[in-house]
């Protein structure tokens, strides 16, 4: 819980399971994971993916890579999965988003 996990080589993965944790990756290629609850997700590198799948988690990416994230209702069940490529007029680059009512929803 309230951990990290970090990695900056190209075609690699960063992942995290704990409440409150981070996975982030700068490499080309490459993956974050995050399934713990109030968790992040995020990815600096080209063609790039950022996934959340834990309560309230958020992911965020810069333009050309993708996030996925995962929605869940008060009890933890799953209730919606969303995701989409970064292009920086739709969704932001470098910016967190969560998933409400099943759309992107920028976290401030």
């Amino acid at each position: 819980n309230q951990s990290a996990a970090t990695n900056t080589g190209d075609q690699s993965a960063a992942t995290n399971t704990g409440y409150r944790s981070a996975a982030t990756n700068t490499g080309n290629w490459s993956a974050a994971t995050n399934t713990g609850n109030w968790s992040a997700a995020a990815v600096g590198g080209n063609g790039s993916v950022a996934i959340a799948t834990g309560y309230e988690s958020k992911a965020k990416a810069n333009v050309g890579s993708a996030i996925v994230v995962c929605e869940r209702d008060d009890n933890y069940n799953l209730i919606g999965i969303k995701a989409a490529i970064i292009d920086g007029k739709n969704l932001k680059a470098d910016t967190y988003y969560t998933l409400i009512n099943g759309e992107f929803i920028e976290e401030k």
